[in-house]
């Protein structure tokens, strides 16, 4: 008979390696796009990336 503790232990491990990695593909791509904006605006010399908010207003954009 096998002990379901190394089961549930494996488990575990697993679905935590697998969060870690969903969180890991989601902070890259976020990099990513915030590299590529500054790169955008270094090349035109603006001073930020200006976004529409719900009210119509346009604000710089937080990262």
């Amino acid at each position: 008979m096998v002990s379901l503790m190394p089961l549930v232990l494996f488990g575990i491990v697993g679905a935590a390696a697998y969060f870690g990695y969903q969180q890991l593909r989601k902070e890259t791509v976020r990099v990513v796009e915030r590299n590529r904006r500054s790169e955008q605006e270094m090349r035109s010399g603006s001073q930020g990336t200006l976004e529409r908010g719900p009210d119509g207003v346009y604000r710089l954009r937080k990262d």
